[in-house]
C-alpha cells in the first residue's frame, strides 16, 4: 500500500498520529518527505497558498532535497516547514535562482533544515509592495569607492576606476515612490565581522559564507537596509523573521522560529513579529490537521 494512503483520518477529523508516526519512523530522507508531500492535507494547503503553482512548487521541493545529500538527511518536517514559508512568500526555492533556499544544518547532532532568503528574494518582495521606485544592491571593486558620509547619506564612487578584481565594499540602495532615498554601505571587512558575530558556521567549510560569500554579503547589506529604513509589508516582515531560521511552528496567525546558527541573538535585524500568513480568519479542519502535522514533536 502506498504510504500516502496511511494518512487516514479518524472520526474526529485529525490525522491518525500512531499510523503517521510509525510511517515517519520507518522511512528516512527523501522517502519520508515524499510521504508528507503526497498527503492530501499538504497538497490542499499548498494549493491554498499557491493555486495552480502548488504542484510545481512541491516537485521543486522534492528536487531540491534530492539534489542535496545533506538535506536528504534532515528532519523532513523541518524541510516541509521551510518550504511552507517559501510558498507563503511565493518565492522559488531552486538554489540556482537565488530567491530563497532550504539549507541543511546540524543542530546539536540533529539534522534540520533552515529557511534562508536570497538577496533577490528581498528585492522581489520589495517590488511587490509598489512602494519602491528603485532598489538595488551591488559590490564595489578596488578603486571604485571614494567616500560615504553616514550623516548626509552621500555616497561618492567612480565605476570607471576599477583597479582590480578585489571587492572592497557592498552597497544597498533604495528610493521610494515619495522620493525618500537611503544607502547602506559596508566594507568587506565590516561584512566579515558581521558574519562572524551572527553566524556560528561562518568559518565552517561548506557553509554558505564560505561557498558563496558574495551572495551572502549582498543579502546582508540589503537586509539591514530594509529592516532599518524600508517600508515593510507583511511578506517582508515574514521574510525578515524566518530568514536563517528553523521553523518551529507555522500556522495562519503566527510563525515561531529558532535561530540555531546564532543562539545569542534572535536575528541580526528583527524582534518578535507576529505575522499573518492567511487572510482567512476561519480555522478549517485542514488548518488544524496541517498544524498538527507541522507542530507535533511527538508525532515526528
Amino acid at each position: 500500500m502506498d504510504n500516502t494512503n496511511k494518512l487516514a483520518k479518524k472520526g474526529n477529523g485529525t490525522v491518525e498520529q500512531a499510523t503517521l508516526k510509525s510511517m515517519i519512523n520507518s522511512n528516512v530522507g527523501k522517502s519520508t518527505l515524499k510521504a508528507l508531500v503526497n498527503a492530501d492535507v499538504t497538497k490542499k494547503k499548498f494549493q491554498e497558498m499557491l493555486g495552480n503553482k502548488a504542484a510545481g512548487f512541491l516537485t521543486s521541493l522534492m528536487n531540491t532535497t534530492n539534489g542535496n545529500a545533506q538535506l536528504q538527511q534532515a528532519d523532513p518536517n523541518s524541510i516541509l516547514k521551510a518550504g511552507a514559508i517559501a510558498a507563503t512568500l511565493d518565492l522559488p526555492i531552486d538554489p540556482n535562482l537565488g530567491f530563497a533556499y532550504i539549507v541543511p544544518y546540524n543542530n546539536k547532532g540533529k539534522n534540520e533544515a533552515q529557511f534562508q532568503m536570497g538577496y533577490k528574494g528581498f528585492v522581489q518582495l520589495a517590488i511587490r509592495t509598489g512602494q519602491y521606485k528603485r532598489i538595488n544592491v551591488t559590490e564595489l571593486y578596488e578603486g571604485q569607492f571614494e567616500s560615504y558620509d553616514p550623516i548626509t547619506d552621500e555616497l561618492k564612487y567612480n565605476l570607471d576606476n576599477r583597479l582590480s578584481d578585489e571587492i572592497t565594499h557592498y552597497v544597498a540602495y533604495f528610493q521610494t515612490i515619495n522620493g525618500f532615498e537611503k544607502y547602506n554601505v559596508m566594507s568587506k571587512e565590516e561584512i566579515e565581522n558581521h558574519a562572524k558575530k551572527f553566524s556560528k558556521t561562518y568559518s565552517y567549510k561548506g557553509s554558505s559564507w564560505q561557498t558563496n560569500f558574495n551572495t551572502m554579503a549582498k543579502k546582508t547589506v540589503l537586509k539591514l537596509l530594509l529592516s532599518k529604513f524600508g517600508i515593510l509589508s507583511i511578506e517582508m516582515q515574514t521574510a525578515q523573521k524566518a530568514d536563517q531560521a528553523v521553523i518551529r511552528e507555522f500556522d495562519k496567525n503566527n510563525i515561531e522560529v529558532e535561530y540555531v546558527d546564532n543562539e545569542n541573538n534572535v536575528n541580526d535585524t528583527t524582534d518578535e513579529i507576529q505575522v499573518t500568513v492567511n487572510n482567512n480568519n476561519e480555522t478549517t479542519e485542514e488548518d488544524e490537521e496541517l498544524k498538527e502535522m507541522f507542530n507535533s514533536e511527538d508525532q515526528f
